[in-house]
């Protein structure tokens, strides 16, 4: 089975586990002691997404020092999650807002290198909210679950 396989599979198990929660700190605290870096999940995304990104299905495109890319479209598969994939150094991304909320997995590649301050695991940002999304104290690949692929970029 190819590393984007096993990556879909790996995701769609997870998000059948969080489908139909809300999207608010409780999740993230459960992600965390679930799923947190220490975790067989975590280890098995963070290898698959170091891994796409040395095989160039993961963040193919690049545009003001991130590399990014949307992975899979909203699907049945992954309880109709988009998921993304950024890669960044020491910056702040594009402004933009979570209609839906956003739940991110952080993976330091850098150690130390937090994601809007947080470091290796999953942060949650609630339906409607929004932020610049900053790594800061070196490298990171943040993986990004939509529900419905919404997202809103500031102008």
């Amino acid at each position: 089975m190819s590393t984007k396989a096993v990556f879909h599979q790996t995701l769609a198990t997870l998000t059948e586990q969080i489908a139909g929660r809300p999207l608010d700190a409780a999740l993230a605290d459960w992600l965390n002691q679930a799923h947190g870096p220490e975790s067989d999940v975590y280890q098995r995304l963070m290898e698959a997404c170091v891994m796409g990104v040395r095989e160039g299905w993961l963040c193919e495109r690049e545009g003001g020092g991130i590399r990014y890319g949307r992975v899979f479209k909203p699907e049945d598969a992954l309880h109709r999650f988009s998921v993304d994939v950024v890669d960044m150094q020491d910056l702040a991304g594009p402004h933009h807002s979570h209609p839906g909320g956003e739940i991110d997995l952080i993976m330091p590649l850098t150690q130390g290198a937090t994601f809007d301050g947080h470091p290796a695991g999953w942060c949650v940002y609630p339906p409607g909210s929004a932020h610049h999304p900053t790594v800061a104290q070196g490298r990171a690949l943040v993986l990004y679950l939509l529900p419905e692929g919404q997202i809103h970029f500031t102008r």
